[in-house]
């Protein structure tokens, strides 16, 4: 009797309608996800006026759900390996609409931040879901190129959610785009139906018919037989604890400096999502035009997205990720002198782009630094790390406006974490990661020397 490795299956498979019906729901998922992470930003003038709130409030109410975030993304990473994609990822979109549109209903902000905690619980629980789906049903050759799209969704959402304030905040209040973001939860019976289940679970729980369904819609060629029976596909062992490996083999400063990296990488992100639109208020814009900044923000974040993984592939990854980490810095800088609108417009356009851009470079590089042995470990420590600025920046930003210093105080707050981040990068010590080891540098010098015809130059660690 013959068995098959569907995951392997999944790995080398051609895309295909099922593919890009998968990669449609990752995209739509991720649109959502951003409108709700970024609803709090774009209203966060009005609704600091309304719940009769400072900055320093604002911010802490903005961290509550980052908080959740941080919670949901184990919570639900754990229950979608137990239950399943379904399941997790129709549960956590019906948290995220049903709590955001009821924190649109009261005028308390204790009330609103307990609910903003619980819908990021699904915020966050929908993200490690989408990224398995991405890596369980996207072929090899096209994963990151998936994977980005997904960051495209979320700015696409961020760009949807400021629209729509533009349309209803200063005509219906901020509540209005609260309340719109409740409308998704009618997709979750769609949701349950089209959502590819995971592969593992299906194998784990022998469900077979479904596992001859789905190798019929990823590989409709493949030749497929009664008798073959479906099987897991090996686990890498570890020879030591997972924790203890992220510092062994010369990878302690580099791991730390990871962590700083992600922290600060967060921190921007973070930062500029909850008080873009208030700051570009304070800069003097109606919050109407505020918002036209906003949207320009996400269209740049959704060249970043795109743009990042293309120089990634094409040049040196330790590098590029520094170039990002100053560009943001610098953007952050211009964006505190008050120059004309059309020029602070390219400028917002350009933060968006590299911001966005460096937190994908910054994951990409990680999961390229260590083994594979050890590297969900690795990524989910960076992550944890990452989540402590994300939490930290709406609070201290917030603290600042509160101050009524110059919105240029503000944006020099958030271009240092940028500046840490840029030196973070640039002492990871390149020559002991995984990608060097096995191919890393040596590949992209072998890629130049075969453009140039000597085909064997560079294919070794160098």
């Amino acid at each position: 009797m013959s068995e098959i490795d569907v995951q392997k299956l999944a790995d080398e498979a051609e895309l295909n309608r099922f593919h890009y019906l998968a990669i449609a729901w990752v995209m739509a998922i991720a649109m959502l996800d951003g409108y709700d992470i970024g609803v709090t930003g774009a209203a966060m003038p009005a609704i600091m006026a309304d719940l009769k709130i400072d900055a320093t409030v604002g911010g802490a109410i903005a961290s509550v759900s980052l908080v959740g975030m941080a919670i949901g993304s184990t919570l639900f990473g754990v229950m979608a390996d137990r239950f399943g994609r379904k399941i997790s990822v129709a549960l956590a979109v019906a948290m995220f609409s049903l709590f955001t549109a009821a924190a649109g209903l009261v005028t308390s902000p204790v009330a609103f931040g307990a609910l903003r905690f619980s819908a990021g619980l699904g915020l966050g629980g929908v993200i490690p879901i989408l990224i398995a789906i991405a890596t369980e049903y996207g072929p090899i050759k096209y994963r990151a190129r998936i994977i980005s799209l997904a960051g495209c969704g979320y700015a696409v959402g961020g760009i949807v959610v400021a629209l729509i304030g533009k349309g209803l905040i200063e005509s219906y209040g901020w509540q209005a785009i609260f309340l719109v973001a409740g409308v998704p939860v009618i997709l979750v019976p769609l949701l349950l139906k089209s959502i590819p289940e995971s592969l593992p679970v299906l194998v784990k729980q022998n469900r077979d018919a479904e596992l001859r369904e789905m190798v019929r819609r990823i590989a409709p060629d493949y030749p497929l037989r009664a008798e073959q029976r479906f099987v897991r596909p090996p686990e890498v062992e570890v020879k030591a604890a997972p924790i203890a490996q992220v510092f062994q083999e010369g990878r302690a400063l580099s791991t730390l400096m990871f962590w700083v990296t992600n922290f600060s990488c967060l921190f921007m992100l973070y930062g500029l999502n909850t008080w873009l639109t208030k700051l570009m208020v304070e800069l003097g814009y109606n919050l109407s035009s505020a918002l036209t900044f906003v949207i320009a923000y996400n269209l740049g974040a959704m060249i970043g997205a795109f743009g990042g993984c293309w120089l990634l592939d094409k040049l040196h990854p330790k590098w590029v990720l520094v170039s990002f980490y100053v560009l943001s810095a610098a953007s952050l800088v211009a964006m505190g002198f008050g120059v004309a609108s059309s020029l602070t417009l390219v400028i917002v356009f350009t933060l968006g782009a590299v911001t966005l851009g460096t937190q994908i470079l910054t994951n990409a590089y990680g999961g390229m630094f260590y083994p594979t042995a050890i590297r969900s470990t690795a990524i989910g420590l960076n992550f944890s790390a990452g989540r402590v600025g994300s939490i930290i920046a709406p609070v201290l930003i917030g603290w600042l406006v509160a101050l009524s210093l110059p919105p240029r105080q503000a944006f020099d707050a958030i271009a240092v974490a940028g500046l840490i981040g840029a030196i973070a990068v640039a002492a990871i010590n390149h020559e002991v990661s995984a990608s060097r080891a096995s191919d890393g540098a040596g590949v992209l010098r072998g890629r130049a020397a075969r453009a140039r015809g000597r085909p064997g130059e560079g294919d070794g660690a160098g």
